[in-house]
């Protein structure tokens, strides 16, 4: 049975203003990235975001859940994702994440 990829195209087509973001299959969902930075999973009509230890807090207030057993991305709030501008914003607190664990 083909995969709905619906969810992905609608996550893409929200965070079209962010250069370079693309999603790529794997294990299921699908791995969202700008340029070289892995900062999104997409997995069971959810979008995940990459946190770091500040922007962690942020998530935990609106009560989101991380995802699997994972605690480096968490689920991003629905109202977010509705606001293409205020995903956008989210995204690249995201990328800033992504960026600064590979870094290290």
């Amino acid at each position: 049975m083909p995969r709905d990829d619906s969810f992905r195209d609608f996550v893409l087509d929200q965070l079209a203003s962010v250069p370079g973001v693309r999603a790529k299959a794997m294990f299921g969902g699908h791995g969202v990235y700008a340029g070289p930075y892995f900062f999104a999973i997409i997995a069971d009509g959810r979008l995940f975001f990459k946190v770091s230890a500040e922007s962690k807090k942020t998530y935990e207030v609106w009560g989101m859940e991380t995802f699997r057993t994972g605690k480096s991305y968490y689920e991003v709030p629905s109202d977010i994702l509705e606001d293409s501008e205020q995903l956008a914003e989210w995204a690249e607190t995201a990328i800033q994440a992504a960026r600064k664990a590979v870094e290290k």
